[in-house]
């Protein structure tokens, strides 16, 4: 009998022996988080017949990047009180803007840095420094500024909430597998219960082992410790494992039993590695004090950024890091000064920290959010949102450095140069990995869906030959 069947059969109609290995099997891999990775399993359309579907598998042609860190501002962080000078909007505040409005400049000073001369305002000091290694996208666009839809359109590139779609991390996984098989290849941390919660980094139609795996700003992962010896918790497993490939040997034996065997194994494995890895106080305090690591809420951010660079440097594809605060409809430039001082150092530590081990050559960073802001006042102090023109930028493996690509208006309105959808910024990305977004397909009711739906065009000019 396998642990799917008997989840299934009354507990009083097992065998002593057998009802004793699936209590203890309960407490020692997180009986809820399994169950739900089965759950999640029962979606797949198509049976996976690979014996190791998280094994590392061909790009479609030449990567430049082989993993990514994700740094997420949820919120829409205000691009011209940050990233954005405009010398027409610091002339004209207090005017009717093109669109509406009464423009509004900003209240921080801005200077530029680097041979690039890029500008940054006085909130961003510590990534200003790596103003020449950065490369800018200034002309992205979304489809909806509601903060909900334009979050999951992000992560899986689709707002339709009638149709929850596979996350990116969750396509990356699907296209490459992982090179580490005793950790999860794609990781989210601190992700916000809200704007879609666990869609974000979900994998949707596509086999749960594809799916993200979520911690906390602690390092916890929920449901990883177990309540048993690791010498009997093995022989559990093995009796659970051994169940399930009897039944996978039957007729009619369900199509996602494979990817729950997988998901058990990589659960053990887990245990014992993922702790390790997260246990920030084996950094050395020089380090720690780099990114500015401290106790408590304040220091949150930056432990992200220190587990990101231990994870990805253990061959983790796919990290995400999450700060959400951002959104700033009234009490914006205190706002800002709260949010910038918390993110400032830690990225700019995590930049340097991942050049000077030689992670950049191989690892692509990527810093945003869903949208940008307007430049035109929101009663008191704020902005609105604006989904027609903001920037991003990326660094690392892959991408031109020092390059900006796209511009938006004098004031910051619209994107007139270089614009680039959502669409474009996924088929790009997954460019840079080594994936033809046309061919990562996958066929679920009647067709085939791809994370571009029937979009996206790929922008060359930031990429390193």
């Amino acid at each position: 009998m396998s642990l799917h069947s008997a989840l299934r059969t009354p507990h009083s109609a097992l065998a002593p022996s057998r009802r004793q290995a699936l209590k203890h099997a309960g407490a020692g891999f997180g009986m809820v988080a399994l169950a739900g990775l089965l759950g999640q399993q029962a979606k797949a359309a198509e049976k996976v017949t690979a014996a190791k579907p998280l094994a590392p598998k061909s790009p479609h042609f030449q990567p430049r990047a082989k993993k990514i860190i994700f740094v997420f501002l949820q919120g829409a962080v205000s691009q011209m009180d940050t990233f954005e000078y405009k010398p027409e909007l610091q002339k004209n505040g207090g005017k009717a803007g093109p669109g509406g409005g009464t423009l509004t400049a900003s209240k921080f000073k801005f200077s530029q840095h680097g041979q690039t001369g890029s500008w940054f305002s006085e909130l961003m000091p510590n990534i200003a420094k790596h103003a020449d290694k950065l490369t800018w996208l200034r002309g992205l666009h979304t489809d909806t500024p509601a903060h909900p839809q334009a979050v999951v359109q992000l992560h899986t590139g689709s707002a339709n909430a009638a149709l929850t779609r596979p996350s990116l991390g969750a396509w990356l996984m699907y296209g490459l597998g992982t090179e580490n098989q005793d950790l999860p290849g794609y990781v989210t941390i601190n992700p916000t219960p809200n704007f879609g919660g666990a869609v974000n980094y979900g994998s949707a139609f596509l086999p749960a082992h594809f799916q993200g795996t979520r911690i906390d700003d602690q390092g916890r992962l929920p449901n990883l410790r177990s309540a048993t010896a690791g010498s009997l918790q093995r022989k559990q497993l093995d009796l659970i494992q051994a169940m399930n490939r009897d039944l996978g040997a039957t007729a009619g034996a369900p199509d996602q039993l494979d990817g729950v065997i997988e998901s058990y194994e990589l659960g053990f494995k887990m245990q014992g590695k993922v702790p390790e890895l997260l246990d920030l106080s084996k950094e050395p305090q020089a380090v720690k004090d780099a990114y500015g690591i401290k106790d408590g809420a304040a220091g949150s951010f930056a432990r992200q950024c220190l587990m990101a660079r231990r994870l990805s440097e253990a061959g983790v594809r796919f990290v995400e890091i999450c700060q959400p605060g951002w959104d700033h409809h009234n009490n914006l430039h205190k706002g800002l000064l709260n949010r910038c001082e918390s993110v400032d150092q830690p990225t700019a530590a995590l930049l340097t920290d991942l050049e000077q081990r030689g992670l950049l050559e191989d690892t692509l960073v990527l810093f945003g959010s869903e949208f940008g802001r307007q430049p035109t006042t929101q009663g008191a102090d704020g902005r609105d949102h604006n989904i027609t023109g903001y920037p991003m930028f990326l660094t690392g493996a892959g991408v031109k450095p020092g390059v900006t690509y796209g511009a938006t208006d004098e004031f910051g309105i619209q994107a007139v140069e270089g614009r680039m959808h959502t669409n474009d910024l996924h088929a790009t990305l997954l460019a840079l990995l080594g994936l033809d977004h046309e061919k990562l397909t996958y066929n679920y009711a009647g067709r085939d869906f791809r994370l571009t739906d029937v979009a996206g065009t790929v922008v060359r000019d930031i990429m390193k030959s």
